[in-house]
């Protein structure tokens, strides 16, 4: 699949209240595009619900149903049932939330629908942070981020949500990264075809959130997955593909870029280099990429 051969169609329309260099909106245009048009999405609180734009004109060309913070997971459970009874199994239905409703706040509901084996995808686009409600600290946000609750650098590491959402047997879980709009496209359209819960996480890198200039987000995404901080794959019926670099550095045939190209590159992490630089957390930040590439050889090698 090549960029210039997605399909046409529009569904995320002019008029969004999105950030200029917004990555969710670069997703979830790609996202759409894979869907088409019989698509029914759940958003839970989070930069999405406010990129709709303004009541009562909506920038979105697909039905939306906005729900509570920590509740998505059960909605599109609702929503997959009440379809059932009428005979359509021909929507989709997609969960499109935040790291901050995926990783903390709608864990549990999403947990429930998976363990249900309802027949929808969860796609958690991940910045990292809350960054609707003003660049708090969630459990996606990397060691030594500042936030504006971590103002001195995170101190903890962030959650394995690949870990825990494999752990529940689902048919499909992938990653994918806005900079790579063909594999995100063609994992959504993969997922789409398969019965019972998908689980895709995308990284979103957010300009204003990890303090980088807004024309910059694709860059920014394209360096985390050169450098290894984020992989590229696809664990489909219990067996793991690495995808695109992330095969390559995999398969030994890539050398990852330094972590630290990607870290200079971001405002939220100008602590560890000025006005001295803190080796000691650079290191175990770079410790805990070689560690996590180290366990994906041993699990899947």
């Amino acid at each position: 699949m090549s960029l210039k051969d997605l399909p046409k169609d529009e569904y995320l329309l002019p008029g969004s209240a999105a950030c200029p260099g917004c990555p969710a909106t670069i997703g979830l245009r790609t996202v759409l595009k894979a869907l088409g048009k019989k698509t029914i999405l759940v958003v839970p609180a989070c930069c999405t619900a406010v990129i709709e734009s303004w009541y009562p004109n909506s920038s979105f060309n697909v039905p939306l149903l906005n729900i509570a913070f920590e509740a998505s997971g059960a909605a599109a459970s609702g929503i997959v049932s009440a379809l059932k009874q009428k005979g359509r199994d021909d929507i989709n239905v997609v969960v499109w939330a935040g790291d901050g409703g995926t990783y903390d706040i709608g864990i549990q509901a999403m947990s429930g629908a998976f363990e249900r084996g309802t027949d929808f995808i969860y796609i958690c686009y991940n910045n990292q942070i809350y960054s609707n409600t003003g660049i708090q600290r969630s459990g996606a946000t990397p060691y030594g981020a500042w936030t504006t609750t971590t103002v001195g650098g995170k101190g903890e590491f962030p959650k394995d949500m690949g870990a825990i959402v494999r752990a529940h047997r689902i048919p499909y879980v992938a990653t994918a990264c806005i900079s790579y709009p063909e594999d995100l496209y063609n994992k959504v359209r993969k997922a789409k075809e398969i019965r019972g819960p998908k689980y895709i996480e995308v990284l979103t890198p957010c300009p204003p959130g990890w303090r980088f200039p807004m024309d910059r987000t694709v860059e920014m995404g394209r360096l985390a997955v050169e450098t290894g901080v984020w992989p590229l794959y696809e664990y489909e019926n219990e067996e793991m593909t690495f995808n695109g670099i992330s095969r390559a550095i995999f398969e030994g045939k890539y050398k990852r870029k330094p972590v630290e190209d990607w870290l200079k590159l971001q405002g939220r992490f100008s602590h560890l280099f000025k006005p001295k630089r803190d080796e000691e957390r650079i290191k175990r930040f770079e410790k805990f990429v070689d560690d996590m590439w180290e366990r994906f050889r041993k699990e899947f090698g």
